[in-house]
């Protein structure tokens, strides 16, 4: 049977739909009040970071570094900064050498001792840092391998000669060969074995292994144009005391 207003009204009740929207208008004016949104939340957190097996901190600039962490899952609300650190911080010290050695011989040659001796008092200064040594040749090397067998600088050299072998100079291999047998595969070999190297300071001192050392690798017999096999290599120090 079709009830009309005037029903509603004369029995003192209200209609079904009116009753549903005084429940529902309540309810949802106390979510807004008291629950804040998903939004808000995120904006004012500056950003959730959900790490797997992993932790999140900031370093000094405010900018998130990643944690290995096999053990642990977590997640963590940082706020997204690129602030510049403050005047209070450590400063950056740099330093920078060059030093000229000679290689006995051609082949792979231990040089750290004479590195260490030439950047001690200025590498001595830096708490936590790297170290750049660049080579300025095109037919000589760096590299860092065993420093306890003199056997592995002589295999070294062996296995290089048989990767790029000199007779490739002359059986029409290379067509750079006005230099000399040895001047193209000495090129090669440079680019094989790499003309720098970076290795971590810490405090005060390279941090080599055990065993490694730094290795010159003079890949000519003559030395270039001749005058021997002088080579010179630039060392670069950075860090903080």
């Amino acid at each position: 049977m079709h009830r009309g207003r005037n029903y509603y009204h004369k029995e003192g009740r209200q209609p079904p739909l009116l009753s549903i929207l005084l429940l529902i208008v309540p309810a949802t004016a106390f979510a807004f009040a008291f629950v804040p949104s998903a939004r808000a939340a995120h904006q004012q957190a500056g950003g959730i970071t959900t790490a797997a097996s992993s932790s999140s901190s900031c370093d000094q600039g405010g900018n998130r570094r990643q944690n290995n962490n096999d053990d642990a899952s977590s997640t963590s609300i940082m706020p997204e900064t690129n602030a510049a650190p403050s005047s209070s911080s450590v400063p950056m010290l740099w330093f920078q050498h060059e030093m000229s050695i000679t290689a006995p011989s051609r082949g792979c040659h231990l040089i750290t001792s004479q590195v260490n001796r030439i950047i001690k008092d200025d590498v001595s200064r830096i708490r936590i840092g790297m170290a750049n040594l660049f080579i300025l040749h095109t037919s000589a090397s760096l590299t860092i391998n065993e420093n306890a067998d003199p056997d592995v600088c002589r295999d070294m050299e062996v296995a290089m000669n048989k990767i790029v072998p000199g007779t490739w100079t002359t059986d029409g291999t290379f067509r750079h060969t006005t230099e000399g047998e040895d001047d193209m595969p000495g090129h090669v070999k440079s680019s094989l074995m790499g003309v720098s190297l970076n290795i971590p300071i810490r405090n005060g001192r390279l941090a080599l292994g055990t065993w490694q050392g730094i290795y010159l690798n003079e890949h000519r017999d003559q030395g270039g144009w001749g005058g021997g096999h002088t080579r010179g290599i630039i060392i670069t120090l950075q860090g903080q005391s």
